[in-house]
């Protein structure tokens, strides 16, 4: 893949070396709740959380446990919550206030926790933090998430911040598109993007009048994912990890209603239409012919970048492998991510970047080669598609 570099503008760099004003991911770090649950106690738990005893809906939602492909995942939901607020098991229940109580300090937690993970792996201290951007769309409240975050992390009151409020799956790669774009203008910046989601904003009984709840139960999972970003990193202190070269977003028009969130008096309720893998399967190819072009690759030659996808599903992962004709391993991380934490909506890119870090650097320890060159990739309400062509820094010296 070296044969790339002076096709797309990055003269000069070497294999794991940055270029100078272009912005990097230099440390991840995540978090989860404490509340582990393994996928196949998931249904008999659920059902007796919530009092019901439908044998048809119990029988869907084990089928749905199998084919998600998630093993476990993190929730903030536990027997001490439903104890103190039963209503949230309860059918018809004003309840947004108090899913709001638990929701906005559960995200505040978990993104503190998880930026203190990606601060100690950075490596610098955190009053060298100059941007915070925060993204989520599992609280509602004025002020938002972010101040309570910067409080929490004890950041600067000149830290610059920006709010992200939900943008489902594809909120984790906008919110990096734009820490891109404000480290490279801002020289010298260094940009904390941090997510944080909660499944308990939309947690209901099951009914027969919403299938679609019994697929959010089956595969959506808690958690946090943070990052730092900036250019020109220090020698010696920082280690970047990928290199951000190019990001967009496109909405595809007149699929507004395939993803629909209404956030009302009972929490937040989803509906997501059947074809939505059919509405990425069709669109990824367009979506993609820009990067392509960029890196000097003919059509099809997909397999020749590296993939690092949001896992939205397992359908959505294996229409896009059909499309794109890649080869199985091309989504090892994106399939890890999923089967370890579910759908934990924008975090869930930090968990796949640190996979396919992890990955690079067994290849390089085995002496085994991987692709310089790839995509960081999510999909979203709008249907919006977000992508960022990006380098491994990893495969380098």
């Amino acid at each position: 893949m070296k044969d790339m570099k002076n096709i797309n503008g990055a003269q000069g760099a070497y294999m794991g070396k940055a270029n100078s004003g272009r912005a990097t991911i230099l440390a991840l770090g995540k978090a989860f709740p404490p509340q582990l649950v393994p996928q196949d106690y998931l249904v008999d738990g659920y059902f007796k959380d919530t009092s019901c005893d439908d044998l048809d809906l119990k029988q869907k939602l084990t089928r749905l446990c199998k084919t998600t492909t998630v093993k476990t995942r993190y929730v903030v939901m536990s027997e001490e919550i439903l104890k103190k607020y039963p209503e949230l098991a309860m059918e018809g229940q004003a309840t947004i206030k108090q899913r709001l109580e638990i929701c906005n300090k559960a995200v505040t937690d978990m993104a503190i926790e998880a930026s203190q993970a990606a601060i100690k792996n950075w490596g610098r201290p955190v009053s060298d933090i100059t941007h915070l951007v925060y993204v989520s769309s599992s609280e509602a409240r004025l002020p938002g998430g972010d101040l309570f975050l910067a409080k929490g992390l004890g950041l600067s009151p000149h830290t610059q911040r920006l709010m992200l409020y939900f943008m489902g799956c594809s909120g984790g790669v906008a919110g990096l598109r734009v820490a891109k774009d404000l480290a490279e203008n801002n020289p010298g910046s260094r940009v904390l993007l941090v997510t944080s989601e909660t499944t308990i904003i939309g947690y209901k009984p099951p009914s027969a009048s919403r299938p679609y709840d019994l697929v959010g139960v089956a595969l959506f999972g808690d958690g946090a994912g943070a990052m730092l970003i900036g250019t020109d990193p220090v020698f010696g202190i920082e280690r970047p990890l990928f290199e951000l070269h190019t990001a967009t977003q496109k909405f595809i028009p007149n699929t507004q209603n395939i993803i629909d969130g209404r956030l009302s008096e009972e929490g937040i309720s989803f509906t997501i239409a059947r074809d939505l893998p059919q509405i990425i399967e069709d669109n990824i190819e367009n979506f993609c012919e820009a990067f392509l072009q960029t890196l000097g690759l003919q059509e099809k030659e997909y397999n020749k970048m590296f993939w690092a996808v949001h896992p939205g599903g397992p359908a959505i992962l294996s229409r896009l492998e059909k499309r794109l004709e890649l080869l199985p391993e091309k989504l090892t991380a994106s399939r890890r991510a999923l089967m370890d934490y579910g759908n934990a909506s924008s975090n869930t890119i930090v968990y796949v970047l640190e996979y396919m870090v992890e990955e690079s650097l067994k290849k390089k320890m085995s002496g085994g080669e991987t692709e310089e060159w790839g995509l960081i990739l999510a999909f979203g309400p709008g249907i919006s598609f977000e992508g960022i062509l990006t380098r491994n820094l990893a495969v380098g010296p």
